[in-house]
């Protein structure tokens, strides 16, 4: 019996897992420029920080920015939901 590269071991695992892998996880696969990416990846690695991690907190920090101007966000993100009737989605309508 012919033993496996570790490589084709690897592809063999990852061919078989594709699916699991696409469901649980999104790869946006975008770009941006190198010279600003460079910062950032220098920045990262400063301080220790990952690119999750990047991305958790700038989301947080538009969800932030979108409460200042939207009453209704602000309260879901809070934890509050006691609408008056103005305010929900249903009375809009």
């Amino acid at each position: 019996m012919e033993k496996k590269s570790r490589a084709e071991k690897d592809k063999r695992y990852e061919e078989n897992h594709k699916a699991e892998r696409k469901a649980k996880c999104l790869s946006w696969g975008t770009s941006m420029p190198r010279e600003t990416a460079e910062e950032i990846n220098a920045f990262l690695k400063k301080y220790g920080f990952t690119k999750i991690q990047l991305i958790e907190a700038g989301y947080k920090a538009l969800q932030d920015e979108a409460a200042e101007h939207d009453t209704s966000l602000t309260k879901l993100m809070d934890g509050y939901d006691d609408f008056f009737g103005f305010e929900s989605d249903k009375s809009k309508k």
